[in-house]
Formats: structure tokens, C-alpha cells, sequence
């Protein structure tokens, strides 16, 4: 078989890949990592320029783009005759009615596009470094210039309200009786290890401007989620004649608020993740500090729904806050039908894959006052961000023993849940 005829086979193989992966919404690395295999490596399989060994990752990969069982047929006949094309020794023969050019030196092949960019990129980087080395020797007092001052104060000068937050891992929270809606991050601040020298403070060591360096990510939380978008439960401290309907679920902030509901039973914390830029940041753990117990809140539990069913959502954790040192579990889940495994930290994030985290903290013996702390690190640096609720402190409240009421729509009122 001709060489032209194993390319057209890797060809054909990878081409099927790709036309699975642009069924989805999702990057080269969000899918890499639901599959447990590094970016670049599924980037080699689209394009081509590699044919796994082993079927299997090949096939979780068309489970997670919602290939037919005929497209997983398919798919499977394109990876032998790839993989057999990879395999098949690469000999050339000369033909009788050419001369023979073996005394010649062959042609040197052509580096890939990537490969010449990164070549250049390099080359590029040297002779920057070379001219502001150039430039600074050339000042007396050893100082750099002001434009280059300006440019190592780039990322703290934005604006953002990470970069210039205040640490606030060092103060008590401030308990809350109800909960809010969305909101961006307010704490992210580096924290600091002890050192010998403060020169090697890798991560708190300001730049000539004075400033901190700003952290690599941002966030946001919504801690007004409901299961699966429809169940929910909270504890009002009212009779049912003077609670309202339950609202939609986008407006279940503001009813919390102006009820005083605190969260019955469970709370559901959506967390996004993101990078600054494209380069990636590592999300090493996610731990749950509580900060108060007290006895579960008076009142009633008000049920926003009569079930509801669906599938788990993926990248979840479950916290159980009735344990003395309670701890992020990751769970499995599915997406659209297709089963998800539990993966543990760490994660990766950029400015292009950005990552949600749902985090279910559950309590049946007491008023649970808790926040989250996010471990990152990214090229050197490391430190921890508090996810709470503006400032606040979560709150979930158990609901055993309580009267618990529904709405019947027909009725137009609140009756007790059967």
C-alpha cells in the first residue's frame, strides 16, 4: 500500500473526529479533560497527527459527542485502518524509469507550521531580552525606564476587583439571614508563605509600582441555584398566608431576600472559574470552612416545586456540614445523557476554557454558616481565593420536623406537602 493511501486512512479518521467534536460547544481542553487525557494529545488525534493504540479513548470520546451506534461503527473501522496505516514500515521504492538519486543528500523536511511559530516566537523572545538588557545597561542609576515600570504594573492597573481586593482570610465573617443573588469575586488575593529574604516571595513580592500582582483568574457564584432548575426548599419564619408564590428561579433571589428565607436542607453553589489570559491556571483543591452551628432555624420549610427529574450535573460536589471537619466530595454526574466520572483536582482554567463547579452543601442538625477557599497556582505563583456570598457567610439551615408546605397552583395558596 502506498504512503499517499495510510495518510488517506489517518486522513479519514481524524476527520471523523473532528466533524464529532464541532457537534459540541465545547474547547479541545474541556473535553479533554471529561475524557482524563491531556489537551494536546486530543488535539493530535483530530488532526491527525497521531492514532491512539487503544480503542477506548476513542470511544468515551464519540459517547461524550453523542455519535449514533452506526457513527461508533464507522469510527471504529476508520481507527484500524489508521491504525494499521501507522503501523506499516514507511519504505520508498525508486522507479525503474527514473535515476537513482540515492547518492544525493535527501531533502530536510518541513518543520510544521507550529513548529516554525514556536521556533519563531523563541527567536523573538531572545532578541527582546537582549535589547532590554541593552536598554538597561544603559542607565546610570541601574533603574529601569518608567514605560517599562508602567508595563510591569499592567495587570494591577485594570481595574478589576480581584487585583485590588483586600485579604480578608484573616477576618470573621459577618452572618447574613438572607441570601443574594450572582456576584463577581471580591477576595482573591495571594497568600503569603514564609521566607528567608523577601526577595524569594514568589507570590507577594510587589513589582517596582508598589502594587501586588493580580491574580491569574476571576470568579463568580450563584448560590440561588435550584436542583436540576426547579427544586428547592426554604425556611421562612411566616405562616402560608403571608408567604408569596414561589417565584421563577431567576427571581429567587430577590423572594429569599424579601421573605428572610434562609436555605432548607441544602444549598447549591455554582461557581465559574476563569483564567485572565490563555495562560493556564491550575485549580488545586476546594475546601468548606464553617464559621458558625446553631440550632436549625425556626420557622417553616416552603417547597418551590412537586419533583422534578433529570440527570446529575457534571463537575459536582457534595458537602455534608453536619461532619466536624467537612469536605468537597467530587461526584459523578452526566451530560446530556452521557455519563460523567467523578474527577478530583486538579483542574485547568484559561481565559478560553473556563470551568463550573456546583458544589451541594447539605445539613440536617444545624444553621451551617460556611464559605469556600479555591488553592490556585499558575507559572510559579500560588495562592487562595474565598468564594462566599458578597462578603457573607453561605447559610443552610436543616428543615427535619418542620411543617413543609407546597403551592397548589389550583388553589392559589400553600398546602401541606403530602
Amino acid at each position: 500500500m502506498s504512503a499517499q493511501e495510510d495518510m488517506d486512512d489517518v486522513g479519514e479518521f481524524a476527520a471523523l473526529l473532528r466533524a464529532l467534536k464541532e457537534r459540541t460547544d465545547r474547547s479541545y481542553g474541556s473535553l479533554a479533560r471529561r475524557l482524563a487525557m491531556n489537551t494536546s494529545t486530543l488535539h493530535r488525534y483530530c488532526a491527525g497527527e497521531a492514532v491512539p493504540v487503544d480503542f477506548a479513548p476513542v470511544e468515551r470520546f464519540a459517547a461524550l459527542c453523542g455519535a449514533t451506534p452506526e457513527e461508533r461503527l464507522e469510527l471504529h473501522r476508520r481507527w484500524l485502518l489508521a491504525l494499521a496505516a501507522r503501523r506499516r514500515p514507511r519504505t520508498a521504492s525508486v522507479p525503474e524509469d527514473e535515476p537513482d538519486t540515492a547518492a544525493d543528500p535527501p531533502p530536510l523536511p518541513r518543520r510544521p507550521w507550529y513548529r516554525r511559530r514556536r521556533v519563531a516566537v523563541g527567536l523573538a523572545a531572545a532578541c527582546a531580552l537582549l535589547a532590554t538588557l541593552g536598554s538597561l545597561s544603559a542607565l546610570p542609576d541601574g533603574r529601569r525606564p518608567a514605560a517599562d515600570r508602567a508595563r510591569t504594573a499592567g495587570p494591577a492597573a485594570s481595574g478589576t476587583t480581584e487585583a485590588m481586593a483586600p485579604d480578608r482570610s484573616g477576618t470573621s465573617p459577618t452572618p447574613s439571614d438572607s441570601p443574594t443573588t450572582r456576584q463577581p469575586s471580591a477576595s482573591a488575593t495571594p497568600k503569603k508563605k514564609p521566607s528567608p529574604a523577601p526577595s524569594s516571595d514568589r507570590t507577594t513580592a510587589p513589582p517596582h509600582g508598589g502594587r501586588k500582582p493580580s491574580v491569574p483568574l476571576t470568579w463568580s457564584v450563584n448560590s440561588q441555584v435550584w436542583k436540576l432548575g426547579c427544586g428547592h426548599d426554604y425556611v421562612v419564619a411566616k405562616p402560608p398566608r403571608q408567604v408569596p408564590p414561589p417565584p421563577a428561579p431567576q427571581d429567587a433571589g430577590v423572594w429569599a431576600a424579601t421573605q428572610g428565607a434562609v436555605h432548607g436542607g441544602e444549598t447549591l453553589v455554582e461557581l465559574s472559574v476563569q483564567g485572565r489570559t490563555d495562560t493556564a491556571v491550575v485549580l488545586n483543591a476546594l475546601r468548606v470552612r464553617v464559621v458558625g452551628r446553631t440550632a436549625p432555624a425556626p420557622g417553616n420549610a416552603y417547597a418551590m416545586d412537586q419533583g422534578c427529574g433529570g440527570a446529575v450535573t457534571p463537575r459536582s460536589f457534595d458537602v455534608n456540614l453536619d461532619k466536624d471537619r467537612p469536605i468537597a466530595h467530587a461526584v459523578a454526574g452526566s451530560d446530556t445523557g452521557v455519563p460523567i466520572p467523578a474527577v478530583r483536582m486538579p483542574y485547568r482554567v484559561s481565559a478560553e476554557d473556563p470551568e463550573v463547579l456546583l458544589v451541594t452543601a447539605r445539613t440536617v442538625t444545624c444553621d451551617c454558616r460556611w464559605y469556600l477557599e479555591l488553592d490556585w497556582s499558575s507559572q510559579g505563583r500560588e495562592g487562595t481565593v474565598r468564594v462566599d456570598d458578597a462578603g457573607r457567610p453561605f447559610r443552610t439551615s436543616g428543615i427535619k420536623g418542620l411543617p413543609r408546605y407546597t403551592y397548589d397552583t389550583l388553589a392559589r395558596q400553600w398546602a401541606p406537602y403530602s
